[in-house]
């Protein structure tokens, strides 16, 4: 049995089924379709044509164009009709034809999105994603499974995103590129195959990281990629030097952390 609101408004032309939760000021436009295991939280937007299925949880004040289709079933061959779930956090905005994949029960059968997420025109978050807070999808965006991308990261237009990746807090994609390796925290990586050509430092200020910071975190970067040397073990060496910088530490974690995908560099995929 659905539990509807009394404060949400649902446009006669829209279906919600049996079993759907539709919490206080949650406003249905014309021509949605909200499945039965679906539940949106308070002042939740569906504009006109959106669909939101599978066991899907939307956040409250999340904001959904038209053609949006949210917790579809994941685009797995090895997907049986498993009951997967699709979690979304707060205040999230999904644009014109967005896609967002529950999960499979290979991945740990969730799908992960956080809050004050943007996600621009049809880009597309595979099944088993997990993705943190403050991150904007630009248009046509793809990401395949099991993607993992932290706060803050930006992602250009048209990139492609490899399965398993990770893509490390407020690291910036340029447009068009192919994510095929893990990108280190601040990283820019830019092209196809996609190369890692240094610190995203316009963000790391507009952050409010001190220059000083900034500098240190510089120093890293040059000592594990531009020096002579195998990268996990020049960024071991220097853990104890920068002890006391928590953005240089980032990076050292992220680049000691086991994963399935090697660490994109300024050389790795040059012909």
């Amino acid at each position: 049995m659905s539990s509807i609101a009394s404060s949400a408004r649902i446009h006669p032309l829209s279906v919600v089924e049996d079993g759907a939760v539709i919490g206080e000021n949650v406003s249905i436009g014309p021509f949605c379709h909200v499945g039965p295991k679906v539940e949106l939280k308070d002042g939740v937007t569906l504009l006109s044509h959106v669909v939101v299925t599978g066991r899907t949880v939307i956040g409250k004040g999340c904001t959904m164009f038209p053609n949006a289709v949210i917790g579809g079933d994941p685009q797995s061959i090895h997907h049986a009709g498993e009951e997967t779930t699709l979690s979304v956090g707060d205040h999230c905005t999904m644009r014109e034809g967005v896609t967002m994949n529950t999960g499979t029960t290979e991945g740990g059968g969730k799908t992960v999105v956080g809050s004050n997420n943007l996600f621009l025109a049809n880009s597309h978050v595979a099944h088993d994603c997990q993705l943190g807070n403050h991150i904007i999808l630009s248009n046509n965006v793809m990401l395949a499974g099991h993607v993992s991308i932290a706060d803050r990261a930006i992602l250009g237009g048209g990139c492609a995103v490899h399965q398993f990746t990770r893509i490390g807090r407020q690291a910036f994609i340029g447009g068009l590129s192919a994510v095929s390796y893990d990108v280190i925290p601040y990283g820019m990586l830019n092209g196809n195959p996609g190369l890692l050509g240094g610190l995203n430092v316009v963000g790391m200020t507009r952050a409010g990281i001190e220059r000083s910071v900034i500098h240190q975190v510089r120093r890293v970067y040059k000592h594990i990629f531009e020096e002579e040397g195998a990268i996990r073990a020049k960024a071991a060496a220097i853990r104890d030097e920068h002890a006391d910088c928590p953005q240089a530490m980032e990076i050292l974690d992220f680049i000691a952390a086991d994963s399935d995908r090697a660490l994109s560099s300024p050389f790795r995929g040059k012909s």
